[in-house]
């Protein structure tokens, strides 16, 4: 029999049938006991996005090829918050950072041992789709216990680097389709210690990313308050937890994504076993990108889109992505997160407003600098 699926949205969420055929194709996999969607669901290569998946069997497919994926929550000191002329000096994060050519990079100073899997290739980028690194202003407090233990107050300046492991997630998921396309793992340790480097590797990156911008804006890096992935696979109760786009729920602190023009939402997450220890992590495409771009370039210039509804600002040289990941593409965050409280899920502690988002360096100004 199919295992169970269980859908933690209101009927005023958008759903995507596709999504949820995807949810139900994943419940008769052989020996899948629980599939748990997150209001955040929308349909991904082969798997839903947005949901945490519990078998006695161990797919790699499951969790994707951007293993160790996950947001992050950095404070920031900074004497002002002119975003006009603090989007102008973040860092070019397309740049690798490299322990020979940039041995003198004061970003270094958050890596301790060594890096995870000897990986190099795009240490301290961010990527791209979905990744940003933000600054953002923390704006009203509704849970002041849960803010002051985070040492989060209102009006207070955070980091938000939302990356993950880059090529190295990738090549592991590379090399075990070539081999068995869509089937588990024949060895779970093997690929598991190979997927635990990858969770490490992209927490380092998400420290090397946030120490990057702060020490470009003229800050000293801080200690992450949160730093959650969402792309990853746990073992719990004796079964296989493949979460693809869902953050861990269980008593985690959650910083739920919202878009470049809306807040983000930092939760204390409460999870149960119906929904399998799980909260949403973001706020869930309501458009595929090809249907961004076309309809974001009927209604919207690259200049609009570079200014947001909540006055912030977006560095980003990539004009397609400007489209594809614009804010209209994407769910609406306050209506995820009611879903998540209404099915006790989790608890709002307060929220994070953009100021500058970051995503790919963007060029532009150079050039009509060189034209003037």
């Amino acid at each position: 029999m199919p295992a169970s699926v269980s859908v933690f949205s209101s009927p005023g969420s958008w759903i995507e049938s596709a999504a949820l055929d995807q949810c139900h194709q994943v419940a008769a996999l052989d020996g899948m006991t629980h599939v748990a969607a997150m209001p955040d669901l929308h349909p991904g290569k082969g798997a839903p996005i947005g949901a945490a998946m519990a078998s006695s069997v161990l797919y790699p497919f499951l969790v994707g090829s951007d293993i160790g994926c996950g947001i992050a929550v950095f404070p920031i000191a900074l004497r002002r918050a002119v975003p006009e002329r603090l989007a102008a000096r973040f860092p070019d994060l397309d740049r690798a950072l490299h322990p020979d050519r940039d041995a003198d990079d004061p970003a270094w100073s958050v890596l301790t041992g060594d890096v995870p899997a000897g990986h190099l290739d795009g240490l301290g980028t961010v990527g791209r789709g979905n990744h940003f690194v933000e600054l953002a202003r923390v704006g009203a407090v509704d849970a002041p216990a849960h803010a002051d233990r985070l040492g989060l107050a209102a009006g207070d300046l955070v980091l938000v680097v939302h990356s993950g492991s880059r090529g190295l997630g990738e090549k592991i998921l590379r090399e075990h389709t070539e081999a068995y396309g869509a089937g588990p793992a024949p060895d779970p340790a093997a690929y598991l210690s190979r997927h635990d480097d990858a969770v490490r590797w992209g927490s380092l990156n998400r420290r090397l990313l946030a120490a990057r911008v702060a020490h470009a804006l003229g800050a000293e890096p801080t200690e992450p308050v949160v730093d959650q992935c969402h792309n990853l696979v746990e073992v719990r109760d004796g079964h296989y937890l493949h979460r693809k786009g869902a953050a861990p729920g269980d008593g985690r602190d959650v910083l739920v994504a919202g878009t470049r023009g809306t807040p983000s939402y930092l939760v204390a997450a409460h999870a149960g076993a119906d929904a399998n220890h799980s909260v949403a992590h973001g706020a869930g495409r309501k458009m595929s990108r090809a249907d961004a771009l076309r309809r974001g370039r009927a209604k919207h210039t690259v200049e609009e889109l570079r200014r947001t509804p909540v006055g912030s600002l977006v560095v980003c040289g990539d004009r397609q992505l400007l489209f594809e990941e614009a804010p209209t593409a994407y769910k609406r965050i306050e209506q995820v997160i009611g879903d998540l409280v209404a099915h006790d899920l989790a608890t709002p502690v307060t929220t994070t407003v953009p100021l500058v988002t970051y995503k790919t360096p963007d060029v532009a100004p150079a050039r009509r600098r060189g034209r003037r």
